[in-house]
């Protein structure tokens, strides 16, 4: 099978930052390279950063071809990690490579229920899609941050209900609260539409819990690792593949029985 064609480089220019959380920052990025990106028909759309040598995913929170502006939010934990800090102290008029739009996801029609579980690192994905929800559409959102000063305003959708997951006052690690309150919910009538992304030990977890225990068809379901605690996104992606396999396996023998 033929390589794809990797996406063209380009660069945009910062134009302002915002806090809009304790815990996140939205870089607007604006350029004469953004007039021509693809039409951004999902809501998970992903652009890799380009830092020196290092590349790093991040989300696409907004795109506004009018204005040819492009919002994308970073967790912001101090000086650690690469582009946290960089976004935190960028300022206007300078400069950022990037490959892409990447992504594969929206929220489907036809769902009765939307369900939306993630970490910080899923946040504007999860409001990107609240922001395309069906009008009327019924939604179970939950997220986990490390406190209560984490939490952050999310697009109004009256069929919603959020759900914040408090990760420094149930004293477990990351990810394993979110999939533990995931499994508390009420498990809702009709036909359920999942998506689930950000730490890689819950998306173990909740891969089991949707497609074996809840037998959600995999074409309903979008759940991915956008991380692993402990490791940089090269050496994840370096080994995210073996884990995924290792994931299909399991689930393949559990549903066996």
């Amino acid at each position: 099978m033929p390589e794809r064609p990797r996406p063209p480089l380009r660069t945009a220019t910062v134009d302002r930052t915002e806090r809009i959380g304790r815990d996140l920052v939205r870089v607007v990025l604006t350029g004469e390279a953004l007039a021509d990106l693809p039409e951004l028909a999902f809501t998970d759309h992903y652009v890799k950063l380009l830092f020196g040598e290092v590349t790093r995913t991040y989300t696409i929170r907004s795109f506004d071809r009018v204005t040819q502006e492009m919002a994308i939010d970073f967790v912001v934990h101090g000086d650690a990690g690469l582009a946290g800090p960089w976004a935190a102290r960028a300022q206007p008029g300078e400069e950022i490579s990037f490959r892409g739009p990447g992504g594969a996801w929206a929220p489907d029609p036809s769902a009765d229920v939307h369900l939306l579980a993630g970490d910080e690192s899923a946040v504007p994905a999860i409001a990107a899609a609240m922001e395309q929800l069906p009008v009327g559409a019924r939604a179970e959102v939950v997220i986990e941050v490390a406190d209560a000063g984490g939490e952050l305003d999310l697009p109004g959708c009256p069929g919603a209900r959020i759900t914040w997951v408090r990760r420094d006052e149930t004293g477990l690690g990351y990810g394993h609260a979110l999939a533990a309150a995931v499994r508390d919910l009420e498990w809702p009538r009709g036909r359920v539409a999942a998506f689930a992304h950000g730490n890689a030990d819950m998306v173990k977890d909740l891969r089991r819990y949707l497609f074996v225990e809840r037998g959600l068809p995999r074409d309903q379901v979008s759940i991915s690792g956008y991380w692993r605690t402990g490791q940089d996104e090269g050496a994840w992606q370096a080994g995210k593949r073996d884990f995924v396999a290792a994931m299909d396996a399991e689930e393949a023998a559990l549903a066996k029985g």
